[in-house]
């Protein structure tokens, strides 16, 4: 487990141009890690049920090493039944001692944020649930999120937990920073994009129960506060966390991530108004001002790096080009907004920089990335998303033969001696 209020170092703030109503918030586009917008988005703050987020990858993850299947059925412990009928909390009842099958399980955590159906996924993959929050501290890690603190698998304060709770104190509570929150929802729509198959249901039935599962997320078509293209992704609400929101929505090709925490609406009320409200002007805003686009075409040649010195072979220097485009996502008119800057790979080359022969066409000697000029951009999630493209060269350059090489050698020789008596006479005048 790793709790940490850090900033990430060189990071630059530009002008708050949203005014956004929320503790903390952040935009992103998930598979660059671009950040569009950012405010107080390294501080952890409450999750509430935007926990289950990390509890769907679990699932997602372990059904996808086979450890547990979809039609596998579980037996509901009176722990998860207990907690299910507690109509204080989102829930779909659960009988004691009963068989569920693990996807409709799944469907009324994603759907319906069911607090008592989440605890018997965890004791599903687990176990327990406290077995299930080490693995879920332990996965943050593995995805690099820096500011996490995890107790319960559902979100929910600990004091709501019946005197049950796995981990932590008795009103302790789940914690991430907008920042951890959304590259935990980039990895998972990355790694498992069938989720957004489920978050986009706005109304189910479960079971026999009375009327449906209604999806908590008011932006999906045909619920209160509808908005084109949404189809994920979770909400959270505690008196600790106040209203939380982890949004995505599409236009055309062009997705986004939103998070917002404890938003409020334009009056600083805490509401379904309020963080659907901000989510919306988010959303917009990316739409209305960003766009993905090529930075640098492919066979692109950096100036002072076209060539690099070859060592040992018959030619003394080898071409080296972009093998792709590199893209990124572009602020409207900042398409010019770039230095490119080249990163030699260390262990091709030696210590003045020279590879050594024989090389083969295409191989890569470094990568590309695209460095903004400016001090009002907000860069990327963190290091490893940071888009790049590959360095290669153009063609391949054979080791020479002995004989080249000693002709070199021999040549090298003369004309350090003639340098040598040259700067020596010269020592006369």
């Amino acid at each position: 487990m790793m709790f940490s209020l850090l900033q990430l170092p060189g990071q630059a703030y530009a002008k708050d141009e949203l005014d956004v109503h929320a503790d903390a918030a952040i935009i992103i586009e998930p598979t660059t890690g671009k950040v569009l917008y950012a405010k107080n988005e390294d501080e952890a703050l409450g999750i509430a049920s935007m926990t289950k987020m990390m509890s769907e990858y679990l699932l997602f993850e372990a059904i996808k090493e086979k450890k547990i299947t979809w039609d596998q059925e579980q037996i509901i412990s009176a722990y998860a039944h207990e907690v299910s009928v507690d109509a204080q909390l989102s829930n779909v009842g659960l009988n004691e001692g009963k068989p569920y099958t693990i996807q409709e399980l799944y469907e009324a955590m994603a759907i319906y944020s069911a607090n008592g159906a989440t605890i018997a996924i965890a004791e599903a993959i687990a176990g327990s649930e406290g077995k299930f929050v080490d693995m879920m501290n332990a996965k943050a890690k593995e995805l690099g999120l820096k500011e996490y603190y995890f107790v319960n698998s559902t979100g929910l304060n600990n004091k709501d937990l019946k005197g049950k709770h796995p981990k932590g104190e008795a009103d302790d509570e789940n914690l991430m920073s907008a920042r951890s929150t959304a590259i935990l929802a980039a990895k998972l729509m990355k790694d498992f994009p069938e989720v957004l198959d489920t978050t986009s249901i706005a109304k189910k039935k479960f079971r026999d129960l009375p009327g449906e599962m209604k999806n908590w997320n008011k932006m999906l078509p045909s619920l209160e506060f509808e908005y084109e293209g949404v189809d994920g992704l979770k909400t959270g609400t505690t008196d600790l966390a106040g209203r939380c929101f982890t949004g995505t929505a599409t236009r055309g090709d062009f997705r986004v991530i939103t998070v917002v925490m404890n938003a409020k609406d334009d009056n600083g009320v805490s509401s379904d108004r309020g963080r659907f409200g901000q989510t919306q002007k988010m959303m917009e805003y990316a739409f209305a001002n960003y766009s993905m686009k090529e930075i640098f075409p492919k066979g692109y040649e950096v100036k002072g790096h076209k060539s690099l010195d070859v060592v040992k072979g018959k030619d003394k220097s080898v071409k080296v080009q972009t093998e792709a485009p590199l893209t990124t996502v572009v602020k409207n008119g900042e398409e010019e907004a770039y230095n490119p800057v080249f990163e030699l790979d260390k262990d091709k080359v030696n210590k003045a920089g020279e590879l050594t022969a024989p090389i083969k066409k295409n191989e890569q000697v470094g990568t590309l990335v695209a460095e903004h000029k400016g001090d009002d951009d907000y860069g990327y999630l963190t290091k490893s998303f940071e888009p790049s493209v590959k360095v290669v060269t153009t063609n391949e350059v054979e080791k020479a033969n002995w004989f080249v090489l000693m002709m070199r050698s021999i040549g090298g020789f003369f004309s350090d001696l003639w340098t040598s008596v040259s700067d020596t006479v010269k020592g006369w005048f």
